[in-house]
């Protein structure tokens, strides 16, 4: 009889990574979640706690990690993701790339386990190329503002790569474009939970530039599968995980307006520097080699994800996180 399957997740009480944990506990995995809470918040695992098949590690993967016993799968999520938090911690998030990556790594080298590194559509920098497939090398500031997440992703990239061709590791890569839904902080400077707070709140919605450029949102269930997917395939080149539909940042802020039935102005602010005009996934690989594309609607994911920002808005205060 085969063992139960054990998975680390690290970022594990972050956005995707609590999500992570939920879906390989359904899937009977035993999840070990590894989190030092620089952004992540143990109140996104906390109905995890009772459960004999999850175990949480306080702990900054950029010093030696350890885990006990054996592991079949580590997905590395530790780091910051959004514009306040890179701009906030910039070394944190070069050394959580790098030397975090490291360590991950060479955990999964003597523990034999399945790599799964989370990259971003942030490697493509302000692409030239349009929409993005795995194939494009990327247009990216190495000394701007944005490269220290940019540039930490792509050296996260060569380590995994590196691993694979010299080590052996078996090794998988997401490239997640933009994600949304539950467990989002409301200030951690990304467009979707901004603009809710500030629709909840009668706020006027800051727009950057005059809201032509482009993203594209993914609802977090549809990321979780993708990620699920490929982490059970066989696919060691990077393959991107986001939604193909392009939105406008001034007709998603319209959008969120409408939806919430907030009486909210749009105000606008000069465009912060590098920041992309375009982002729009190639997803054909994922079609043809995962079988995954998004299934959720925009209006559909926006309005379950309102949900949980009507409540974080009304307990404001109780954690200066989600102010």
């Amino acid at each position: 009889m085969q063992s139960q399957k054990r998975a680390l997740i690290t970022g594990g009480a972050g956005f995707l990574g609590s999500h992570l944990c939920d879906r390989y506990l359904s899937e009977g995995y035993h999840v070990i979640c590894m989190d030092n809470l620089l952004t992540g918040s143990e109140r996104n695992i906390e109905h995890l706690f009772g459960n004999s098949n999850f175990e949480f590690i306080k702990h900054d993967v950029t010093n030696y990690v350890y885990v006990k016993g054996s592991l079949d799968l580590i997905l590395h999520f530790a780091s910051p993701a959004s514009p306040i938090d890179y701009l906030e911690m910039p070394i944190q998030t070069l050394k959580v790339g790098s030397l975090g990556t490291h360590k991950v790594l060479g955990l999964a080298k003597e523990k034999n386990a399945r790599f799964l590194l989370a990259s971003t559509s942030e490697v493509y920098g302000d692409p030239e190329v349009h929409p993005q497939k795995e194939n494009y090398w990327g247009n990216v500031n190495p000394i701007g503002l944005r490269g220290v997440y940019d540039e930490a992703k792509r050296f996260a990239e060569a380590m995994t790569m590196a691993y694979h061709r010299y080590h052996g590791i078996e090794t998988r890569i997401a490239r997640i474009f933009n994600t949304y839904g539950s467990r989002m902080r409301l200030k951690d400077g990304r467009a979707l939970p901004t603009f809710m707070r500030q629709a909840l709140r009668g706020n006027p919605l800051t727009v950057f530039g005059d809201g032509s450029q482009s993203r594209s949102f993914t609802y977090v269930d549809d990321l979780i599968e993708g990620i699920f997917r490929l982490s059970q395939s066989d696919i060691s080149d990077p393959v991107n995980i986001g939604n193909p539909e392009e939105v406008s940042i001034i007709d998603f802020a319209r959008k969120i307006i409408e939806i919430t039935g907030s009486k909210s102005e749009i105000v606008y602010k000069p465009l912060p520097e590098d920041d992309p005009k375009i982002r729009q996934p190639d997803i054909s690989k994922a079609k043809a080699e995962l079988g995954w594309e998004p299934k959720v609607k925009l209006d559909d994911g926006l309005r379950e994800t309102l949900k949980y920002f009507k409540v974080q808005v009304q307990n404001t205060g109780k954690d200066e996180k989600t102010d």
